[in-house]
């Protein structure tokens, strides 16, 4: 498994940092991301513990499921299906106040489950590409958010 995290401070309070974050319709302001959509809302909260998301990126297809929302400090999420094959343990995200905004950092744990070189391509490849996502999301939500609050 490879741990991939990217981290970045968002000029805008926590809660709306969170609740854009947690909003995954919203990742479609990326480039990178096509497509996203609730397909079952969560226990507590349409995005909360239980909620199914879909995702269509430029890298793939994914079915998520949130394990952990605490409003606004984290979620967490594991992926129980994709195109291309992954294995997923974690997907997690933590929102911390600082000067300036709202630290994010986002972490996933991942692999591509190919006998003898899947951890050369999690490596040489999912990790660039999964990072380089993420990044774009963040970039988007930054943006999205500048001047807020």
């Amino acid at each position: 498994m490879e741990t991939m995290t990217v981290e970045r401070v968002i000029a805008a309070p926590v809660q709306e940092v969170f609740d854009w974050l947690t909003t995954t319709t919203n990742y479609t302001s990326s480039p990178l991301v096509l497509r996203c959509r609730l397909t079952r809302r969560g226990a507590q909260a349409p995005y909360g513990v239980g909620a199914i998301r879909d995702h269509l990126w430029l890298i793939g297809s994914f079915r998520e499921r949130i394990t952990l929302y605490d409003p606004p400090y984290a979620t967490e999420y594991v992926v129980d299906r994709s195109l291309p094959p992954s294995r997923h343990e974690l997907g997690r995200m933590t929102f911390t106040e600082v000067g300036g905004g709202t630290h994010v950092r986002w972490t996933t744990r991942a692999e591509i489950p190919v006998p003898l070189i899947g951890s050369f391509l999690t490596r040489r490849l999912a990790r660039p590409v999964i990072t380089g996502t993420f990044r774009a999301i963040l970039a988007s939500a930054d943006s999205a958010l500048a001047g807020h609050g």
